[in-house]
């Protein structure tokens, strides 16, 4: 049995490749995932470990967000025997300025001490040495498009702008605040002027010849003092490279999950490739049974193809998967701050040996229903026809509508579960399982949905020609092969159409929210810092006196006190607090415009029982007061107390501007009021000018970006799936050899058998799109609707037109090798062999 089936596998190899090709394609996503993670998560843990095991000892403080060590403990440790050398690490804000004069980022850029011991080095110039030299993070440098030897601007701790010769750019590598904020790195003293800092954010020492890392540790610790934390170098590097590699495990995890996507559709391609190809080939099995192969024997030749296609199939999807996992990092290990020039690719065993199991398994799995068919067929029943199975019967297709309904109902009942979960994620959940349960369902359903779409379209296809008929024809005949083809198709359709709801939906969602809570053309805010960014009060006033303006508000806020139980207050001044405060919402209790002095709105929270008419106790800088509450706010958008501009400038005299909306005059262009707006804050460097547009903007890149990327690993399941509708017509195209013959001897020109067999490939493409586009739809809106509470539902009626393209598309692609093979067949031959 064995020769019997490697020999029918050299016969009929034509009829394989295309399974082979969607094995290796799913293979080769899951492989190059493995192969491109590893080679991440080895690139951050060199990067960290390379600059963390120069030092033997490291002091850092046990509170690393706000935590310092203390400067004179770096004298201490120097003086200790087991120490050669020691050097403080000094990091504070040091705001760059770009070319511009503007201040980079919404945070102030880190400024950092580097130069004689120093963790870090230079990969392109050097360091600084001397007080007027400064070296950038190469993310600094994208961003500002600084390049050594410029000149960059630094403002001190007072604001002072000092200039700096750009002496080398450093690489921080996974640094996750360097990433965010960015760095300038001084020479020492310089650094201490520069941030201001009061202590270090870590101590690195050399241990003397001869002293082992772990006595200087002990040394060390030793003197470092409570507050501290003493680690080796070794013990640094691996806790950096522990955090690294979560982050590359949380992008493979990511990565995975399109690839068994595509693995999925795979499998029900094998699926149908192996039920056709068994069916095909009954009078050949039901002759070995009749030679004395047994049941198991036939079950077993069936399985040992699976098993010689998945292992040749996975082995080059293995092979491939090695190379895209490279070509993936080098392209995007620099832009994940890896380092990918300097990094080997990294195919570690358990990738290669992963990839060969899962595509092996999938085609082992996917064949052994159409081997068990295989084996259940009577010798002489097959002897007596070639034939297919084709349509269903009426009980069979009773069942299988009322097992579809069944589960089609339990899906939607899931979903209107899903929408009273107050929790999203698990709200989430609830409508991924939903998705599944659906999914299922219409794989039962399929060969009715077929049938029944084929025949509602039967009419017009009629009208159409002779080649369009018969192919309505083929597709109704056997519903049951063009539902397994199309399927595949339905589930990419299903995921992309779903991502593209969902998509459209947030950006309609955030750019109601952003023109409903955001009525401005601009908006000013300082940079975030460890204290309240405070906006000088000139600012607003200059803006209300430009002509440009019509509308100036600046929000104002102070606390009563420190911690994160304080109760913050608020203020608008330069326009009624119902208008500039509302955002929207309309108080639960009161009117916000019955806030006038001696009283304050309140969120429902703080309110805490208390209604309009009571009041409430306040905290100032000349003792406290009290005011009545005028209205009660239901929103999250109103976390503080509200109060007037008088009251507030009472209580809290020396407060700035947090924030300043600025409206346009009408009539006047977008450029001079622009110009007006930055005219404002041009002593200001610090501070962040928005526009509406441009955060709107930066929303709609960074949602079409995520669109973009996932449509692309999705886009490989389509590709599989075209491959299977492929496949699937020219398997059918080798069954109905004899009957192309006979339509071609009663005249039907080649054209039209080709145009035919084009006309099914679009037909099964158009139906599994359209099928996979109404559950894409449905899900994408209850996936939305389980996120967001006030979701603008958006249909995007051009992406979904542009599937539908691609699709007629597919079909016309999948229809190519099949139909030419089909009219270069010889009349005279194909009767002969039948």
């Amino acid at each position: 049995m064995l020769r019997t089936t490697l020999a029918g596998l050299r016969l009929h190899k034509g009829r394989l490749v295309t399974t082979a090709l969607a094995v290796a394609l799913g293979v080769m996503f899951v492989s190059g995932t493995l192969v491109f993670s590893d080679t991440l998560r080895e690139s951050f843990a060199s990067q960290v470990m390379g600059s963390a095991q120069k030092m033997d000892a490291v002091v850092l403080p046990e509170d690393a967000l706000t935590g310092t060590v203390p400067r004179e403990r770096l004298a201490e440790v120097r003086d200790l025997p087991e120490i050669d050398r020691a050097s403080g690490v000094t990091m504070g804000d040091a705001p760059l300025l770009d070319k511009k004069g503007r201040a980079v980022g919404s945070a102030p850029t880190l400024g950092v001490s580097v130069g004689g011991l120093s963790r870090y080095s230079a990969v392109e110039g050097g360091l600084p040495d001397g007080p007027g030299e400064a070296a950038l993070a190469t993310v600094s440098a994208d961003a500002t498009g600084y390049e050594v030897g410029d000149t960059a601007t630094v403002l001190g701790p007072d604001g002072e702008k000092r200039e700096f010769t750009v002496t080398g750019l450093i690489d921080f590598g996974t640094a996750a605040e360097v990433s965010y904020r960015g760095a300038v790195a001084f020479a020492p003293q310089t650094a201490a002027e520069m941030t201001g800092a009061d202590g270090f954010a870590e101590i690195d020492a050399v241990a003397a010849e001869g002293v082992p890392p772990q006595r200087a540790v002990d040394a060390v610790d030793a003197v470092a003092g409570s507050g501290t934390q003493v680690l080796t170098g070794r013990e640094l590097g691996e806790r950096l490279a522990e955090q690294a590699g979560a982050e590359a495990d949380v992008m493979a995890t990511g990565l995975l999950l399109f690839a068994l996507v595509s693995v999925l559709v795979a499998a029900i391609v094998i699926h149908n490739t192996f039920a056709i190809l068994v069916a095909q080939r009954q009078r050949e099995m039901a002759l070995l049974r009749c030679v004395g192969a047994v049941r198991r024997q036939v079950f077993t030749s069936v399985v040992a193809e699976a098993l010689v296609v998945g292992l040749v199939a996975s082995a080059v999807g293995v092979l491939a998967g090695i190379g895209l996992g490279a070509a993936g990092f080098k392209l995007g290990g620099d832009a994940l701050n890896a380092g990918s020039s300097g990094t080997a690719v990294v195919a570690q065993p358990g990738a290669v040996l992963i990839g060969l199991a899962v595509g092996t398994a999938t085609t082992l799995f996917s064949a052994l229903l159409p081997a068990r068919r295989a084996m259940s067929v009577p010798p002489l029943t097959a002897l007596r026809t070639s034939a297919v199975a084709t349509g269903l019967g009426r009980r069979v297709a009773v069942l299988r509508a009322a097992a579809g309904a069944a589960l089609l109902l339990a899906s939607a009942g899931m979903v209107y579960l899903a929408r009273g979960i107050d929790d999203p994620n698990d709200a989430l959940y609830m409508v991924a399982g939903a998705g599944m349960v659906a999914f299922v369902g219409v794989v039962v359903v399929s060969p009715l949905l077929v049938r029944m779409a084929v025949g509602t379209v039967s009419p017009l296809m009629r009208t159409l020609g002779v080649a369009s008929a018969l192919a309505a024809d083929n597709a109704r005949r056997n519903p049951r092969r063009a539902a397994t083809a199309t399927i595949a198709l339905t589930v990419g359709a299903t995921l992309i159409t779903g991502y593209s709801v969902v998509n459209a939906s947030m950006m309609t969602t955030m750019n109601g929210m952003l023109d409903e809570r955001f009525p401005m053309d601009y908006r000013i805010m300082g940079q975030f810092t460890e204290e309240d960014p405070n906006i000088p009060r000139d600012v607003a006033r200059d803006l209300r006196d430009a002509p440009e303006t019509a509308e100036v508000v600046a929000e104002r806020s102070a606390s009563d006190g420190p911690g994160p139980d304080a109760t913050r207050y608020t203020t608008l001044a330069g326009a009624p607090l119902e208008r500039a405060a509302a955002g929207g919402e309309k108080p639960a209790a009161g009117d916000l415009a019955d806030v006038r002095p001696g009283s304050v709105a309140v969120p429902s929270d703080y309110a805490a029982g208390r209604g309009v008419g009571d009041t409430v106790k306040v905290e100032t800088e000349e003792g406290e007061r009290s005011f009545e509450i005028a209205a009660v706010v239901d929103s999250a958008n109103m976390w503080r107390v509200l109060m007037t501009p008088e009251d507030f400038d009472a209580a809290f005299p020396d407060t700035g501007d947090e924030a300043i909306r600025v409206t346009g005059a009408e009539g006047v262009g977008t450029k001079e009021l622009r110009d007006a707006v930055y005219a404002a804050v041009e002593d200001h460097p610090t501070l962040q000018v928005d526009s509406l547009a441009q955060k709107r903007k930066q929303y709609e890149d960074m949602l079409d970006t995520a669109f973009l990327a996932i449509v692309a690993m999705l886009g490989l399941a389509v590709v599989i799936a075209v491959f299977g509708i492929a496949n699937t017509l020219a398997l059918s195209v080798l069954e109905r050899t004899r009957e192309s013959a006979l339509l071609r001897a009663m005249g039907l020109m080649r054209a039209q058998l080709r145009l035919m067999l084009v006309w099914e490939a679009v037909l099964m493409c158009l139906i599994g799109a359209l099928v996979g586009i109404g559950l894409g739809v449905f899900f994408g809106w209850a996936a939305s609707a389980a996120v967001f509470e006030d979701l603008v539902f958006t249909v995007p009626v051009a992406q979904i037109a542009a599937f539908i393209g691609a699709a007629v598309a597919a079909g016309l692609l999948a229809s190519v090798s099949p139909s030419r093979r089909a009219a270069g067949t010889s009349i005279t031959a194909a009767m002969a062999d039948q």
